[in-house]
């Protein structure tokens, strides 16, 4: 007992010689701001413009008559760059009264890219009118149907638009059936002969009207359509982020929304590249500090 009252009277001691000292600093105690900084509004503000270019370039897709991008120019753009001997074409044939057209040729023909020389395939369509040719190149072709029928061998000619394959399928499918016109439409059609009453060989060529819009798969043309509905998809969901990180203050939400929008490309990619010019922007965006007052 007696040593802990001396302790206790040391530091009684203690305090009273040691002087109270008290010092003062600038600091202040703050919090993040909730409200976007200007940068950040400019950022958002610009990624709705961005939204509705990847919108717009939707809602061409989704046109397929109209716009700058047309189902056939897709399709064609894809086929440059797809391997040779890549695509099917099938199909079937019938005449003007809906009836199959037996052992009636169906004749591919289109220029090698690598030889620059007409390559050319056949086949002769089965009792239900149906032909297939395989291994052939995607692109543009040129395909004759021929019938040898009342001494006369009638050619009925159409450019076609041969699928590349898609995605991770190996093989383009394209599949187109045709009504081959009736003897009279033949019979009024020009002939090659000089003497039209003993024309041999009769003809009603298409190709020079399908120069713009040649005959495709109205799979792929569908398929275009829907990737154009996905874009506006993005373009929507994108300018949600947007205005959510107007509300919110978020600057992650508003990466996120530069992100989406890159996706959605826009007229000659203007999209992807103002959704990245978008997303690097994000990373400027300083932090607002409110300071905590009494």
């Amino acid at each position: 007992m007696a040593e802990e009252a001396s302790e206790a009277a040391y530091l009684e001691e203690m305090v009273e010689e040691t002087p109270l000292l008290f010092a003062s600093s600038e600091a202040v105690l703050t919090i993040d701001d909730p409200r976007m900084h200007p940068v950040g509004k400019a950022t958002a503000v610009f990624l709705l413009f961005t939204c509705l270019l990847g919108f717009l370039n939707g809602l061409d897709y989704a046109s397929p008559n109209d716009g700058l991008v047309r189902p056939d120019e897709f399709v064609y753009r894809l086929a440059q760059s797809a391997p040779d001997d890549t695509a099917t074409f099938r199909g079937v044939v019938v005449d003007d009264t809906g009836s199959p057209l037996v052992n009636a040729t169906v004749y591919v023909s289109w220029m090698d890219a690598a030889s620059q020389f007409w390559v050319s395939d056949e086949n002769v369509t089965d009792e239900q009118g149906a032909y297939l040719l395989e291994g052939l190149d995607p692109g543009l072709v040129r395909v004759d149907i021929i019938v040898t029928r009342d001494g006369h061998r009638d050619v009925y000619s159409n450019r076609v638009l041969l699928s590349p394959p898609a995605l991770i399928e190996p093989i383009g499918f394209t599949t187109l059936d045709f009504s081959f016109p009736s003897s009279a439409a033949f019979a009024a059609a020009p002939c090659e002969n000089a003497n039209q009453s003993d024309c041999e060989i009769r003809t009603i060529d298409l190709t020079s009207t399908q120069m713009d819009h040649p005959l495709m798969d109205p799979s792929a043309a569908t398929g275009y359509i829907l990737v154009g509905f996905g874009f506006m998809g993005l373009a929507l969901i994108a300018a949600g982020f947007s205005l959510w990180s107007l509300k919110s203050g978020s600057v992650l939400i508003l990466r996120t929304s530069a992100i989406l929008s890159f996706f959605t490309m826009g007229h000659y990619y203007s999209a992807c590249i103002f959704g990245l010019m978008a997303f690097l922007l994000t990373f400027a965006v300083p932090r607002r500090q409110l300071p905590l007052t009494g």
